[in-house]
């Protein structure tokens, strides 16, 4: 039980204090101070109290969609595992609920831009569409290939690919966990693939997406995109951690993980500039790659070669 209550503390503030790392290591690349860590929570204080303006021309789904987004967010995270052992619902048709779940807030996001009736954020929407429909075929491979050979179809496989893929361990667990941290960087709307401090017209992905949220939407929006990220990060950190840790040492662990992968998240914001929207597609592709390797070496291990 006490698990489970420091589990659901762990979902509700760590993705808050990940994007306050995030900001607090772009500022010291930047020679600067920056805000707390906590800056994060604060602002999401902030704009729960404010009032929202609705335009006219929007109808019933630009008004749920926030709703949406962050109970489909908080939905998803029951299937994955966090600090704590298990999943608070561990099936074997987790990973599909997991992803489709997401998928339906994806959905609601993006009608609900195009139900603003700006061409601007139909443009947006139309990009975060396309870049969906490749990450999510290369999510699928890499952590359905990974539950095929250990034979275990929940999310509790990933910390039990070095019991199960002899020499191939160490390789699958660097490809899997690089393919999934470009998925974070995709799916959570960061540099090189986007960015969220942007207001260049014809760059913008995600924030263009949500130009007309305000106030007490506007919260919500972020706080579900931060636990997306969070969600993908647990991910990361469940395949690197093996399952004979004891509790207390696997949740340290897990958490200075998710505290690395902000600062790393980071880094490359601050040592690299966004690509070309025309190349962004390129670098989209580089996740499925690493996805397709995944699956070889899987097939390799099981099958001989």
């Amino acid at each position: 039980m006490l698990t489970q209550i420091l589990n659901l503390i762990i979902l509700l503030f760590v993705p808050f204090l990940m994007m306050g790392i995030i900001k607090k290591t772009k500022a010291f690349w930047a020679g600067k101070k920056g805000a707390s860590v906590f800056q994060p929570i604060f602002d999401f204080v902030r704009l729960i109290k404010k009032d929202f303006v609705i335009s006219n021309t929007t109808s019933v789904v630009f008004k749920i969609t926030p709703i949406i987004s962050i109970a489909t967010a908080i939905a998803a995270a029951l299937f994955v595992p966090l600090a704590f052992g298990k999943a608070v619902i561990n099936i074997p048709a987790g990973i599909i609920v997991f992803a489709y779940t997401l998928g339906l807030g994806k959905f609601f996001a993006l009608i609900s831009a195009m139900d603003t009736g700006s061409s601007f954020e139909g443009m947006g929407a139309s990009r975060e569409a396309s870049f969906t429909t490749i990450v999510e075929p290369a999510f699928f491979t890499v952590i359905a290939s990974i539950m095929a050979l250990t034979g275990n179809y929940t999310f509790d496989s990933l910390t039990q690919i070095l019991d199960n893929a002899g020499n191939y361990g160490v390789l699958i667990i660097i490809f899997a966990v690089v393919a999934l941290f470009l998925m974070i960087l995709i799916e959570g709307s960061r540099v090189p693939v986007d960015d969220p401090a942007t207001h260049l017209e014809l760059t913008m992905i995600h924030e263009v997406m949500i130009l007309d949220n305000s106030g007490s939407d506007l919260a919500l929006i972020m706080w579900a995109n931060s636990i997306k990220m969070f969600l993908i990060s647990s991910l990361i950190a469940n395949i690197l951690l093996p399952q004979t840790l004891e509790t207390y040492t696997f949740a340290g662990l897990y958490l200075l993980i998710m505290f690395a992968i902000s600062v790393i998240i980071g880094t490359i914001e601050s040592g690299m500039a966004r690509i070309r929207m025309s190349h962004v597609f390129e670098f989209v592709f580089i996740m499925s790659s690493l996805a397709l390797v995944v699956l070889s070496l899987v097939v390799a291990r099981m099958f001989g070669g």
